[in-house]
């Protein structure tokens, strides 16, 4: 009974392996293949021209809650204490500009980030099934999924070559 459990379990396994055998499989990096696209990079381009107005005005915060904070450490024991506790006040009050106008940009960024990739969706995956077609592979992974690939099977300079089309 034991003998034949053995022979049964080697032939699933040899079947199983010429399964495997005749699966061809492709892998791909779509993030990187989508954020080094020349809609990528011009979308990227774009996006600090839109906000760089923004950027100068968080930097300005930061810049101005430091010198506030310099000043208070530095000169803080020599004052009195209504005069430390006005420092204080404005060194937090910039603080909590500087959070705000960071937190706004940064929500912003990413919200017009997720809108390029919600458009950029149909395109890479008409991309990902050209690819599929062409190579005639059965299934196409993303690269993170992956541990190992052979150079061959790696299809992100495809990819990407696809998309910039």
């Amino acid at each position: 009974m034991n003998r034949l459990m053995t022979l049964i379990g080697a032939a699933l396994l040899a079947v199983s392996a010429q399964a495997t055998a005749e699966t061809r499989i492709g892998v791909v990096d779509l993030r990187q293949a989508l954020f080094s696209s020349n809609d990528a990079q011009a979308f990227s381009e774009k996006l600090q021209k839109d906000f760089s107005g923004d950027e100068t005005k968080v930097r300005e915060a930061q810049e101005a809650a430091r010198e506030l904070k310099d000043r208070l450490e530095k000169d803080g024991a020599m004052m009195n204490e209504s005069e430390r506790n006005q420092l204080a006040a404005q060194f937090q009050e910039k603080v909590q500009e500087f959070n705000f106008l960071k937190q706004r940009l940064d929500a912003t960024v990413n919200q017009r980030k997720q809108q390029f990739l919600e458009g950029a969706r149909p395109e890479v995956d008409a991309a990902v099934k050209e690819l599929l077609e062409e190579n005639d592979l059965d299934l196409i992974l993303p690269s993170e999924a992956v541990v190992y690939v052979k150079p061959e099977m790696n299809l992100t300079a495809q990819l990407l070559e696809k998309l910039n089309q």
